[in-house]
């Protein structure tokens, strides 16, 4: 049995060692797993899951360079450790010479680097330059990550690709300095409302072509993202940020073997599962996909209640349709942004260059590349939208068809087939209720709950016409339960079991009151029950553990977000 006072201590001092990563620091972690080895794999997941975090957008709108972040409290002990040991100036110390640049503001500031703006002086002209993090403290792997973000950068030349003026190090410290945009971040003008439409295929546009310049350098950004897009005064975007470009060469990769890196909202599924060796410049061509659908809507293609909801919509989920949110929308543009949201890389554009030769297209008039989905692509996808609603009419339909079998081969009377179609077209009725409230964000929490309910009351019901507690039907009930992780909520998993407990229990009154008929050629001992009860709790409890891990873990990496 696990004690609440040493999980909570435990809970405690993983908080602290989280706030510890996202602040810069770096935590002692030989020292706490000294004393606290079984917390070894909790920090492993932690280090893992804060390389995805992205950090929080300016609330400030204001002129800013590559990767601009609102700045956090600045880090005290990072500042007084001296220049010698890798310097890391807090805004509070600005102005300040660093070598030939004159540190002015500080821009932004993520989990790995800081920006500052800057003067080059011997030049006179305005830069970005980026330092790492304290690096003094920083890991190998951090240092790796951001020398590889300079050499990816440095190596790139494109009109609509932030360029790199010098690469280095100074009193330890790694920094390079880059071309400063005057000017906000693609989310900065997502925010202030929905684009036009000939102003996002330009823009998207524009920054495909230079994203298959990327690709064309043998680099995936990896990290596409509306805040990593610049825009200039004539609103022109230039792609930023290469702190998870991946140069796809067999021996290239920059993180360990099945870590996620990236924002969840705009990932590939293949990069949400951490499956490197299918990422590629498809990958890229989702995330395009995911910023066009944002500037079309206003929100990005999936964005759940927590990073882990975000992570499996990516995953099997497929996003709202665009003109559902925006009537507006042209539907050849919807194709186009659908294309590139395919689950599959070679389901989408091959290139980011046909994705932009689309959107020319597009913006003449002419015919796309693009084609409306088939009626089988047009079910899939419904299904992927609406997974809980497709999963039970599947259910109930074959279970019908089943049963009108039987009751056309003379097995079952007429009576039982019209109580079971009943319950049949009940289910499917309530199901198909219960998922037009469930996507109201006001109704939702009920309308699972109530849902779960109503399941559990369908199911008794059909037993209760058929053999009750002696039915094939039980099987029912540690599906259901299964079934209600996909929830990834503990208390509706405990909920769901306590249902079938209770229908179950009510079943076996039944057997033993008034099904005496049923007895017969079965064994009716009382253990055979308390077996199933136990079972079915038992189940309930290693599920709802499962999904008590499962959003631990999602809660921490949420707290970044």
């Amino acid at each position: 049995m696990s004690d609440p006072a040493r999980d909570q201590q435990e809970l405690t001092l993983l908080d602290a060692y989280l706030d510890d990563l996202q602040a810069g620091r770096a935590p002692d972690r030989q020292a706490l797993l000294r004393e606290y080895p079984q917390l070894a794999s909790a920090l492993d997941c932690l280090e893992a899951l804060e390389v995805l975090a992205p950090p929080p957008e300016p609330r400030n709108p204001r002129a800013r360079g590559p990767a601009e972040k609102e700045p956090p409290t600045p880090d005290r002990a990072a500042a007084e450790s001296g220049e010698a040991s890798g310097w890391v100036p807090p805004s509070g110390d600005l102005p300040r010479d660093f070598g030939p640049y004159e540190l002015i503001r500080e821009i932004g500031r993520g989990g790995m680097g800081v920006v500052y703006e800057a003067r080059q002086k011997g030049l006179d002209r305005s830069v970005a330059v980026k330092m790492i993090l304290a690096s003094h403290l920083a890991s190998a792997d951090l240092v790796r990550r951001f020398q590889a973000e300079a050499k990816a950068a440095a190596r790139l030349r494109h009109s609509h690709i932030v360029h790199i003026h010098e690469v280095g190090q100074l009193h330890g410290q790694d920094f390079f300095a880059m071309e400063y945009i005057d000017g906000p971040s693609l989310a900065q003008r997502i925010a202030q409302g929905l684009v036009d439409v000939p102003t996002a295929v330009r823009l998207v546009a524009t920054v495909a072509r230079a994203v298959e310049h990327l690709h064309q350098q043998g680099i995936v950004h990896r990290d596409l993202k509306p805040s990593n897009i610049l825009l200039d005064e004539e609103l022109q975007p230039y792609v930023s940020d290469f702190g998870l470009a991946k140069v796809f060469a067999p021996d290239a990769e920059m993180t360990a073997s099945g870590v996620i890196a990236g924002t969840p909202s705009y990932m590939a599924p293949e990069q949400a599962s951490g499956r490197h060796a299918e990422i590629g410049p498809a990958t890229d061509v989702y995330s395009l996909g995911a910023i066009l659908y944002e500037l079309l809507t206003g929100q990005p293609p999936f964005h759940g209640e927590t990073p882990l909801d975000t992570l499996m919509n990516v995953l099997s989920g497929d996003p709202v349709l665009p003109r559902t949110l925006n009537p507006r929308i042209p539907r050849g543009l919807e194709l186009i942004c659908l294309k590139c949201l395919e689950k599959t890389p070679p389901a989408r554009y091959a290139s980011a260059a046909a994705l932009t030769d689309d959107l020319e297209r597009f913006a003449r008039g002419e015919v796309l590349e693009v084609r409306p989905p088939t009626a089988v692509q047009r079910f899939w996808g419904w299904s992927r939208r609406q997974p809980a609603l497709a999963s039970r009419l599947a259910a109930l339909s074959l279970f019908y068809l089943v049963e009108t079998i039987t009751y056309a081969t003379g097995h079952v009377d007429g009576r039982f087939h019209a109580k079971m179609s009943a319950v049949v077209a009940f289910w499917a009725i309530v199901s198909i209720v219960c998922q037009q409230f469930l996507e109201k964000p006001r109704s939702a929490f009920a309308a699972r709950y109530v849902w779960g309910l109503l399941d559990a009351a369908a199911l008794l019901a059909a037993l209760l016409i058929g053999d009750g507690a002696a039915s094939s039907l039980l099987v029912g009930y540690p599906l259901v339960i299964v079934g209600s992780a996909l929830w990834f909520r503990v208390r509706f998993v405990w909920f769901v079991t306590g249902l079938s407990l209770l229908s179950y229990g009510i079943l076996v009154i039944d057997f033993y009151a008034w099904r005496i008929d049923l007895h017969q050629g079965i064994y009716t001992g009382w253990d055979r029950h308390v077996i199933f009860a136990v079972a079915l709790l038992v189940l309930g409890g290693v599920v709802a553990y499962l999904v008590d891990r499962v959003r631990t873990l999602s809660n921490f990496y949420g707290r970044a977000l």
